[in-house]
């Protein structure tokens, strides 16, 4: 096995014209964080970014930062905070929930983070990753090197590509730099934790509180026996529907009462501040409920908010299936007790308004098995394959990951005709 280790992008570039020359499929991997999300690779080489490592720009007061693909996201976070600055999305940290893929439990990088589009519970106000991201170096299949976007957020010079790279999973070309919009942090938050409410109440309540003048900035579901699996101040097992206010000390004090207010009949509220609060949305961000060390399945599923209580309910009645809810019930993670059970969860899913389900963890066995992201329409799936001939002809990056070499040769191939 050859692993190329680049500390430049002309490094990735002859590594990519190497694998070019020798028709070899690479993996494009960081930290590896994210690894055992999706089909395992059968790949002898790969590209290790992890060296490009360090931020190249960073101007608070434009609120704007660059840096190499391989920079841990835990570094960048610690340089924003002496700025009292944030990446708003709040990325994922998947190695908490795939601790057997990751090196010695390293979180993420910056291009890893932006590759897979992951976002946490603030993407109710302040949109998905990929809203954040500015602009991107890339080296494609062709082993050719190009930049899109810039260090301004009205940037519309060419073709948003660097929109195209983010949800990608490595699979359309090698990220070698990032620049991304980063926010001020909130003064303080606060979250209320109202205890006792059904999944079914408790989305209501999530509903009620989002729709109101609150501003609220997180909104999530947790169970009977999951709550008791987070960090914080909750106590016991009694499910707990969250919703986090975030500012201006006084705004937040008064929003915080204005809920209370709206919700004060819904049942018994808790109110917790500061680091507290912030380690109980981590959290909830990083899937810490199901981060048990076991192979047992874990979905994320985005659907409609007021369903997915419904679907989980529905799930239940022939599956083992833990759950909790956030983005207001707009992301299920769901822990299934043995098998993923991914026709039966798919099925519902277009019963209960579509969406989409990805396999988050599995064994390697099941993750060969089971179609770990949302299968495409016929349409979209052809579309994403001339995208996939434009990028990587010679399909050499990730392949298989996001869908089967197998189910992806039943796909027409890109023609140079055709794309014209």
């Amino acid at each position: 096995m050859t692993t190329f280790l680049p500390f430049t992008a002309s490094d990735v570039a002859e590594a990519v014209q190497w694998a070019i020359s020798e028709e070899a499929p690479v993996e494009i991997v960081g930290h590896g964080s994210k690894r055992g999300i999706g089909h395992p690779l059968q790949c002898e080489h790969a590209i290790d970014l992890s060296a490009m490592s360090g931020v190249t720009l960073y101007e608070p007061e434009e609120l704007v930062l660059s840096a190499k693909a391989g920079t841990p996201v835990a570094d960048i976070e610690s340089l924003l905070a002496q700025n009292r600055q944030q990446l708003a999305f709040e990325p994922m940290d998947c190695s908490r929930l795939l601790a057997h893929d990751t090196r010695g439990g390293k979180g993420g990088t910056i291009g890893g983070t932006m590759a897979a589009n992951l976002s946490g519970p603030r993407r109710l106000t302040a949109g998905a990753a990929r809203d954040h991201i500015l602009g991107v170096n890339v080296v494609s299949g062709r082993g050719e090197t190009f930049k899109s976007g810039g260090r301004v957020v009205k940037n519309v010079t060419g073709y948003d590509l660097s929109k195209l790279m983010a949800g990608s999973w490595g699979t359309l070309g090698v990220m070698t730099d990032v620049t991304v919009k980063v926010l001020p942090s909130a003064e303080t938050e606060t979250t209320l934790a109202i205890r006792g409410l059904t999944d079914e109440m408790g989305t209501a309540a999530m509903a009620l509180a989002l729709g109101s003048s609150a501003e609220v900035s997180g909104a999530a579901h947790l169970p009977y026996g999951v709550t008791e699996r987070v960090a914080g101040s909750l106590r016991g097992s009694d499910p707990a529907t969250l919703l986090r206010v975030e500012g201006f000390g006084p705004s937040v004090t008064s929003r915080v009462e204005t809920l209370k207010s709206l919700l004060g009949n819904a049942g018994p509220v808790d109110e917790t501040s500061g680091r507290e609060s912030k380690l109980l949305w981590r959290d909830i961000r990083d899937c810490a409920p199901f981060a048990d060390g076991t192979w047992r399945p874990v979905w994320r599923v985005s659907m409609t908010p007021s369903e997915a209580h419904r679907l989980v309910l529905a799930l239940r009645m022939h599956a083992g299936c833990d759950a909790f809810y956030d983005w207001q019930g707009g992301l299920a993670w769901l822990r299934m007790e043995a098998e993923p059970e991914a026709d039966a969860l798919r099925a519902l899913l277009r019963q209960f308004g579509g969406g989409h389900a990805t396999l988050m963890r599995a064994s390697p066995a099941w993750r060969s098995a089971v179609p770990a992201f949302e299968p495409e329409a016929p349409a979209l799936a052809r579309l994403s394959a001339r995208v996939k001939a434009e990028f990587d002809p010679k399909g050499l990056f990730n392949p298989g990951r996001m869908a089967r070499v197998a189910d992806s040769a039943n796909l027409a191939p890109a023609t140079e005709e055709s794309v014209q």
